[in-house]
């Protein structure tokens, strides 16, 4: 094992997307991590979406390098192993509704009796206080309650619409993967775990701010040049969609000089980036009817020509068989044992001196109980005994 994680164990109680996502990818960076799944049906993620061999294309890619254990946490007995097993950990992960955890016996005081430095993670939809604390919640809601559907609301109608991702549930993931290794380097200088509490709205609206809140971050009189939100650069083609940016000064010279429109270099509503701004819709009204007239490789060959930032709009199909992607050696194909050929992303980052790597395949539901129970130096016996009780699968 040589990711920069190495000799980290995680212990991961979560299902759905936002913790999954989070251990994986402190297991693509070379922890140890214990999937738990209650016996029976396991993650519900298993069977949602594509799916071949019994298990989905979603769960294979947001559970890969975890070892699986199935305990049923609502017997004592398994509340006993899985403290078993945390004893021996680094960082606990669960996002049960708030209070789940101490009523099942595994909330942090509990379990850090049994690893007094733990680093205890609970995600949770909305927090611990106030009135959605206690309710159920799903990547919609969050992108609701958060603003993200008005953000994206359409520029005509003002119909709020959803990002066709689950973009809270992954970038509460990513949040929630940098926080347990700053909580982990806060160890290594103190030698003390802690409690890392983090809320779904909370990690959304705090990377929505920037640029969906602008408007929403200077208080009082004085402000100038307020837009509803970000701008709309899709802009169609003769024979499809580009996207094309042009920000700074240089970057609107070459854009006017891609369409052969020099006259508006010197049109005073576009001289500079605030006057830009305050005639953004003058502006992408007359880029866009300029680019319906050329195909997306002429449009594409002129404004590279020009040093402006662009790109075609790919479809899934176009994403995988792109030129960069291809030269990036961003997704890789393997065979998982039950789902058969896959494709996916290797991990995002390169790290020169601890490369991180896909060492195992999503796990099935229970794959590795006997190898985790027998380390933990229960017999063959006991762990029949176990399973026969329904401890275990």
């Amino acid at each position: 094992m040589t990711g920069p994680l190495a000799g980290i164990r995680v212990v991961d109680a979560t299902q759905m997307i936002s913790g999954p996502f989070a251990t994986m990818v402190l297991g693509d960076q070379g922890a140890d991590v214990i999937k738990i799944e209650p016996p029976g049906a396991g993650d519900v993620v298993r069977y949602f979406g594509a799916t071949r061999g019994g298990m989905s294309a979603l769960f294979a890619t947001t559970n890969r390098n975890k070892r699986g254990i199935a305990i049923d946490l609502r017997q004592k007995r398994g509340v006993g192993l899985l403290k078993e097993i945390v004893a021996g950990a680094d960082v606990f992960v669960q996002n049960f509704r708030p209070g789940a955890a101490d009523r099942m016996g595994i909330g942090e005081p509990a379990l850090r009796a049994v690893a007094p430095d733990l680093v205890y993670v609970s995600i949770s939809g909305f927090g611990e206080r106030g009135p959605y604390a206690d309710q159920r919640v799903y990547d919609p809601v969050i992108q609701a309650l958060s603003g993200m559907a008005a953000v994206q609301a359409d520029a005509v109608t003002a119909r709020p619409h959803m990002a066709q991702t689950l973009l809270p549930d992954k970038l509460t993931a990513i949040t929630a993967a940098q926080a347990i290794c700053a909580a982990l380097f806060a160890r290594e200088r103190t030698g003390q775990g802690q409690h890392v509490k983090l809320a779904m709205l909370d990690a959304m609206v705090a990377w929505l701010w920037p640029d969906g809140m602008w408007n929403e971050t200077l208080i009082g009189e004085g402000v100038v040049n307020e837009l509803p939100g970000g701008f709309n650069l899709v802009f169609e083609t003769r024979d499809g969609f580009i996207t094309a940016a042009a920000l700074q000064d240089k970057e609107w010279e070459g854009m006017v000089r891609a369409l052969d429109r020099p006259e508006l270099a010197s049109d005073a509503r576009f001289k500079t980036v605030q006057d830009r701004t305050a005639h953004v819709d003058a502006m992408l009204t007359l880029v866009g009817d300029a680019l319906r007239t050329r195909t997306t490789d002429e449009w594409l060959g002129r404004l590279r020509q020009q040093d402006v930032p662009c790109a075609p709009i790919l479809d899934r199909q176009q994403v995988i068989e792109h030129p960069q992607i291809l030269a990036n050696k961003l997704l890789r194909e393997s065979v998982h044992p039950t789902a058969g050929p896959m494709r996916e992303p290797r991990p995002a980052a390169d790290f020169g001196e601890t490369p991180s790597e896909v060492r195992l395949p999503a796990p099935q539901l229970g794959e590795h109980t006997d190898d985790v129970l027998a380390k933990l130096g229960h017999t063959q016996r006991e762990i029949g005994s176990l399973r026969d009780q329904g401890v275990v699968a």
